[in-house]
C-alpha cells in the first residue's frame, strides 16, 4: 500500500522559520547591532560638529574678553611699579644719562610687579570663566590661555605708553642737568608675559578636575558586544 501524499501548503502558509521578512533597513526596524551604531553616530559623532563650533565661538569670545583685561593690567603696572631714578649730565658737550642709585633694585621690582599682577589676573580670569562655563572643553582652555598671553602683551605696551618718555636723553635735557627723573617702564624679563596665561591655564584645569561635571557612562544598546565576565 502506498502512503497518501500530503499536498504542499499554500504559498501564504509558510512556517515562521522559512518565512521571508523584509530587510531591517527597508522595514524601518533596526537590525541587531545597528541600533548601537546609530546611537554612537548620533550621540557621539553627531554632536561633535555643532558642539565643536559652539565651543570655538565661546573660546573666541573668552580670548577677546580676557585680552581686553590687559588694559587694566597695564594701568596697574604703571601705577604700582617702582620708579627707576635717572640723572642726566653733560660730558664733553654731550648729554649722558646714568642711574642715580646703581645698587638699587627698582628694575627688578618693575618685573616683579608685572609678574604678580599677571598671576593675580590669571587667577581671576580662570575663576570667572569656570563659573560662567563649567562644561568647557579644549577650545575654551586654549582661548583662555591665548587671551591671557594677548592681554599680557597689551598690558606691556599700555604700561610703556603711560609711563615716562622713552627718549631719556631728551627727557634729561628737558628737566635739566643733575635733576632726577624716572626711567621709562621696561620689562627686562620677557618671561613675565607668561605669568597670566600659565596661571589661568593651571587653575582652570585644576578647577575642572576637582569640580567640573563628570561624563556619564555610555549605555550600550541590545546586541552590542560586551566582554565576557572574568573566570
Amino acid at each position: 500500500m502506498t502512503a497518501p501524499l500530503t499536498p504542499p501548503p499554500p504559498p501564504h502558509e509558510h512556517s515562521a522559520q522559512g518565512s521571508w521578512q523584509p530587510p531591517a533597513e527597508a522595514s524601518g526596524a533596526p537590525a541587531p547591532g545597528v541600533q548601537h551604531a546609530e546611537y554612537a553616530g548620533h550621540g557621539w559623532y553627531g554632536q561633535d560638529g555643532p558642539g565643536m563650533r559652539t565651543e570655538a565661538r565661546e573660546a573666541g569670545v573668552v580670548a577677546l574678553a580676557v585680552a581686553l583685561g590687559g588694559v587694566l593690567l597695564g594701568v596697574l603696572w604703571w601705577w604700582l611699579a617702582p620708579h627707576v631714578p635717572l640723572v642726566g649730565d653733560v660730558a664733553e658737550g654731550n648729554w649722558v644719562v646714568y642711574l642715580k642709585d646703581t645698587e638699587g633694585e627698582q628694575a627688578v621690582g618693575v618685573d616683579g610687579t608685572f609678574t604678580l599682577l599677571g598671576l593675580g589676573l590669571g587667577v581671576v580670569s580662570a575663576l570667572v570663566v569656570f563659573l560662567l562655563r563649567r562644561r568647557g572643553g579644549v577650545p575654551l582652555v586654549v582661548g583662555l590661555a591665548l587671551g591671557g598671553l594677548l592681554g599680557s602683551l597689551l598690558a606691556w605696551r599700555v604700561g610703556v605708553w603711560l609711563g615716562p618718555a622713552e627718549d631719556v636723553v631728551a627727557h634729561a635735557r628737558e628737566v635739566g642737568r643733575g635733576v632726577t627723573f624716572s626711567a621709562p617702564l621696561k620689562l627686562g624679563a620677557k618671561g613675565a608675559l607668561l605669568a597670566w596665561p600659565l596661571a589661568a591655564l593651571v587653575l582652570h584645569l585644576g578647577l575642572m578636575a576637582l569640580f567640573g561635571p563628570r561624563d556619564p557612562e555610555p549605555e550600550f544598546a541590545d546586541g552590542a558586544y560586551q566582554s565576557p565576565p572574568a573566570a
